[in-house]
């Protein structure tokens, strides 16, 4: 399987897994030369709050008020140091389904998501998002924990 796009699922979170999910996607996207795409998904309510903060107002767009968010920023500074080519989409919706819409849309090859550790009695379990784009993406999707 050819690999040129790799879609990586960044929430406001994930701050505190950027190096697992920094080392993982090097690890795949830098060898195969793909181009990565951090996606990061807001509701309607803190899409509308970051718009008018950044200063955006009416006419805020979500790939820029993406763009502008802290843990995106953190992400898309690390992968870049790791030599990866990296652009921002951003949007607005519930959380797994727009990342596996934005999988659809982009026609990435992969999607990295990342979690937490669970006790062994949650094991089986992934969160709500995860769980949704591991069991719908359209392609085959990497878990990512941390801690």
């Amino acid at each position: 399987m050819a690999l040129d796009t790799v879609l990586v699922a960044v929430g406001p979170g994930d701050e505190a897994r950027t190096e697992p999910v920094v080392t993982a996607v090097s690890n795949v996207a830098g060898p195969a030369g793909a181009s990565v795409i951090l996606a990061h998904v807001f509701s309607r309510e803190r899409f509308a709050e970051a718009g008018d903060r950044l200063g955006f107002g009416d006419d805020a767009v979500p790939d820029a008020v993406a763009a502008r968010q802290t843990t995106v920023q953190a992400f898309r500074d690390r992968l870049g140091e790791a030599g990866l080519d990296v652009t921002v989409r951003g949007s607005v919706g519930e959380t797994g389904e727009e990342i596996t819409g934005l999988a659809e849309t982009t026609d990435a090859d992969l999607v990295f998501v990342g979690g937490r550790k669970r006790r062994p009695s949650g094991k089986a379990v992934f969160g709500s998002t995860a769980q949704t784009v591991l069991l719908e993406a359209p392609c085959p999707v990497t878990f990512v924990r941390s801690g």
